[in-house]
C-alpha cells in the first residue's frame, strides 16, 4: 500500500469513529474524490485492517461503516493544516466582529498546540504563520465597512435562541425596533434578514453597519413556515434584496471575454450558452441590479446586458473601453 493511501485510510477510520451515524459510500467518494469502485475497496481494506467495524443499513437505504477501534487514539496526523485553518477562520471572525467565534477558534488552536511536544509547536507554529503570511486573503485586501463588535455579538446570541432582538436602526435618534432574525447575509455590505412583527409577515433586510446598537431579548419566536436562507440568498446577486427586480437576467459577453468569464460563477442558478460567434450567454434568476451595475463596470464594453431592461439602461452609458485588463 502506498504512502498516500495509508494515508487516506487512516482518515477514513478517523472520520467513520467520529460520525455519529458512520460514513457511506456516496460520502467516501465526495470526501476522498474517488470513484464509487474505490470506496468500496476503500471500505474493504477498513474492514481488514482496524478492529471494531460495523456497517448498518439506514432508512435511506445506504451502507455506513462506523469504527470502534481504541487504536485510533494513538494515530495522530500532524496539526498543521487544523492550525492554520483555525487561524485563518479566527482572522476572519475578528475581522467581522465576531468576537465570540474568535476567541472560541483561538482556544481550539491552543488546545491543539498543547498536544505537541515543545519543539514540534513551535515549528508548526512557524510553519502555520509563514502560510498566514503568504494568503493575502487572509488579510482581506480592499474597502469594507467596519462592523460594530457588540452589534455583532447581540445578532449571534439573538440567532442561536432564536430570540427576539431590540435595535437602533437607521438615524442615530430613531424609534426603537423590534424584530425577529432569520439569518445573517455576509458581503459587501451585509445584512440581517428578519421579520418586523410591527410591518407584518414580510422577510427584509437590515443593514448591519447601520445597526447603531442591538440586544437580544429573552423571547423567543417561529422561524417563519419554510423559510431557507440558501434559497432566500439565491434570489440576489449580492445580498440586497428587492422582489420587484426578481426575474430573468441574460448578459452576453464578447468573443474576448467568453473564456475569462466562462471562469466566474456569478449565480449558483446560472446557465452558460456557446454562441456561434464566440460570445458567452449567461442567464440566472435574481435581484439587485445596483450589485450587478457595480459589478459589470469591470467588464467595460466587453459585456452587454440583453435583460432586463432596466438594468440594461443603468449600465450601457458607462461601457468602457480603454480597460487594460479583464477582472
Amino acid at each position: 500500500m502506498s504512502f498516500s493511501k495509508a494515508q487516506d485510510l487512516i482518515r477514513l477510520a478517523r472520520l467513520a469513529a467520529a460520525r455519529r451515524v458512520g460514513i457511506s459510500l456516496e460520502e467516501i467518494c465526495e470526501e476522498f474524490e474517488v470513484a464509487h469502485r474505490t470506496a468500496q475497496r476503500m471500505t474493504e481494506a477498513l474492514e481488514t485492517t482496524f478492529t471494531g467495524v460495523t456497517w448498518e443499513d439506514g432508512i435511506d437505504r445506504r451502507r455506513r461503516w462506523r469504527v470502534s477501534d481504541p487504536l485510533l487514539e494513538r494515530l495522530k496526523p500532524r496539526e498543521e493544516t487544523a492550525i492554520e485553518a483555525l487561524e485563518i477562520a479566527g482572522r476572519a471572525a475578528h475581522s467581522e466582529g465576531r468576537v465570540r467565534h474568535a476567541k472560541a477558534l483561538s482556544d481550539m488552536r491552543e488546545g491543539l498546540l498543547s498536544r505537541l511536544a515543545p519543539r514540534d509547536a513551535l515549528r508548526t507554529e512557524a510553519d502555520a504563520e509563514a502560510v498566514l503570511t503568504a494568503m493575502g486573503s487572509v488579510t482581506k485586501p480592499g474597502p469594507r465597512v467596519n462592523f460594530k463588535p457588540m452589534v455583532v455579538e447581540a445578532i449571534i446570541e439573538a440567532l442561536r435562541g432564536p430570540f427576539r432582538l431590540r435595535i437602533h436602526y437607521g438615524d442615530p435618534d430613531a424609534p426603537v425596533r423590534i424584530i425577529e432574525p432569520h439569518g445573517l447575509l455576509l458581503g459587501h455590505r451585509s445584512y440581517l434578514v428578519a421579520r418586523q412583527p410591527s410591518r407584518g409577515e414580510a422577510i427584509l433586510n437590515f443593514r448591519t453597519d447601520r445597526i447603531h446598537a442591538a440586544e437580544a431579548l429573552d423571547e423567543s419566536f417561529a422561524i417563519a413556515e419554510g423559510f431557507s436562507l440558501d434559497d432566500y440568498a439565491n434570489k440576489s446577486f449580492g445580498v440586497f434584496q428587492d422582489p420587484a427586480q426578481y426575474g430573468e437576467v441574460i448578459w452576453r459577453f464578447s468573443p474576448e471575454a467568453a473564456a475569462r468569464a466562462a471562469e466566474f460563477q456569478f449565480h449558483p442558478t446560472q446557465v452558460l450558452e456557446r454562441t456561434p460567434d464566440g460570445s458567452l450567454l449567461v442567464r440566472f434568476h435574481a435581484a439587485g441590479w445596483l450589485e450587478m451595475a457595480w459589478h459589470l463596470y469591470q467588464w467595460g464594453d466587453k459585456v452587454e446586458v440583453i435583460a432586463p431592461q432596466e438594468l440594461h439602461l443603468m449600465v450601457h452609458g458607462h461601457r468602457r473601453s480603454d480597460f487594460g485588463a479583464l477582472p
